[in-house]
């Protein structure tokens, strides 16, 4: 096996172990049960919007520590994390210590572009493509075991919601063990370049040995200010590079939009089934979340399909405009019926059409981009969509806004969300091609007079 193969086999290992949690998909359900001293309500508006907040304040400090360590610590930390949180979950009952896992959930979802940018400082280029689909079919493949094994535990009744934590736990213990199999990076792409390596710092001669010794510490702390100051200077060109550009520029608002109404809609939709009267006997959590998963995976290969050379950039802004609108609607059919069930269903389908959006976006962000800059950009575009999601937290959500908006209500909110986004988008593209046909008659026009 060639060696950027084993180390791509190592790491998805890794990544389909931290994805195995299937407590995630009765989350909701366990905080709003027996076992702790909370209300729907607070779960709604006082316990996630913490980890919304967390996951935003960290993320840029997490990137750049990340860089600094290499990845692997950070990986090895984010394991570390995964413990923490779900062993807490366990023994924990009040407001406030549901709140401070808040916070560590933020660092364990900030970590994880430590494992998805490891690889690129692990394999050549060339290997890009294949080693991105690897790392991301991982996690798909372990939120899919998750969700089977969730459903079947519970629809069996060999445990009750709150022991799935027990299973995640062992997992993460599993990850972290594994994850110290991972090969030590050598190189970073700010702090740890050759690229911009320091030149032209040298020892001073041992004639006198204490003189040289206090020369040899200043030149190192040189040195070390010198790295930090060109990886700056590296990132900073990075990112003006990017975003003077205007397609990346208009696909980077595309993807933090599209990415900002998925993370607050998969965020709370559990509480929004938690709230209709007519719940099932058997909580279906598990078997909707692997249902999501194997939707989005097939869409997401759809879109790499349709979109490899067969889409025009305008057309595949056309598609993301429909598809927006198609997203509202699914989002509307989970929270205005009355039956579970299709409820179950639209969250399932708006799933499947967000992975084809954020796939297209995606693929044209990395057709605009130089490669060492993908990280950054990716990075920075979720960190516009965790701000997106922080103001639609605090607008919608937070009690201190003072709009007093039911769970039905706030999904009803993000569906006219989606719906607007792609209204706009269309309007702006069919104004754009009237434009265009209208310059390229006004010459014709010109010739004949």
């Amino acid at each position: 096996m060639e060696s950027w193969l084993k180390i791509s086999c190592v790491l998805c290992i890794f990544g389909f172990l931290r994805e195995l949690r299937p407590s995630e998909p009765y989350h909701a359900e366990i905080l709003m049960g027996e076992w702790y001293h909370v209300t729907q309500d607070e779960v709604n508006r006082s316990v996630y919007p913490v980890g919304t907040y967390s996951y935003l304040g960290l993320l840029i400090f997490v990137f750049l520590i990340t860089d600094l360590l290499r990845y692997k610590p950070v990986i090895i930390a984010n394991a570390l994390v995964g413990i923490f949180i779900w062993s807490t979950l366990i023994w924990t009952k009040t407001l406030g210590g549901l709140q401070a896992v808040e916070v560590f959930f933020g660092f364990y979802q900030a970590a994880e572009v430590a494992y998805y940018s490891y690889i690129y400082a692990k394999v050549d280029k060339q290997y890009y493509p294949r080693v991105t689909s690897h790392t991301r079919a991982a996690m798909f493949v372990g939120k899919l075991v998750a969700g089977i094994l969730a459903q079947l535990v519970i629809g069996m009744d060999w445990m009750n919601y709150q022991q799935l934590f027990y299973i995640t736990v062992s997992s993460q213990v599993v990850a972290l063990l594994w994850a110290f199999c991972l090969p030590k990076v050598e190189q970073s792409l700010y702090f740890h370049n050759k690229a911009v390596a320091i030149e032209g710092v040298t020892k001073p001669g041992t004639t006198d040995q204490e003189k040289g010794t206090e020369l040899n510490r200043d030149a190192d702390s040189k040195a070390d200010t010198k790295k930090s100051t060109q990886a700056l200077q590296l990132l900073w060109a990075h990112f003006r590079s990017a975003y003077t550009h205007s397609l990346v520029v208009q696909w980077s608002l595309w993807y933090a939009m599209c990415l900002a109404g998925f993370l607050q809609i998969s965020t709370y939709m559990q509480v929004v089934w938690k709230s209709f009267e007519n719940e099932p006997t058997i909580v279906w959590n598990g078997g909707v979340d692997a249902a999501l998963t194997l939707l989005s995976a097939v869409f997401a290969l759809l879109a790499g399909y349709f979109h490899a050379g067969r889409l025009s950039t305008r057309t595949s802004l056309l598609s993301m405009a429909l598809l927006s609108i198609l997203e509202g609607g699914c989002v509307l059919l989970s929270c205005w019926t009355s039956n579970i069930y299709l409820s179950y269903l639209g969250y399932v389908l708006y799933g499947g059409f967000f992975a084809f959006s954020i796939t297209v976006a995606s693929s044209e962000l990395a057709s605009s981009l130089m490669e060492d800059s993908f990280a950054l950009v990716f990075g920075f575009n979720t960190f516009v969509a965790l701000a997106l999601q922080c103001i639609m937290t605090f607008v919608v959500v937070s009690e201190d806004a003072n709009l007093n908006l039911d769970v039905f209500q706030q999904f009803t909110v993000y569906a006219f969300y989606f719906i607007v986004i792609g209204v706009i988008y269309f309007i702006v593209l069919v104004l754009q091609y009237v434009w265009s046909i209208w310059k390229r008659s006004k010459p014709v026009q010109n010739i004949a007079t």
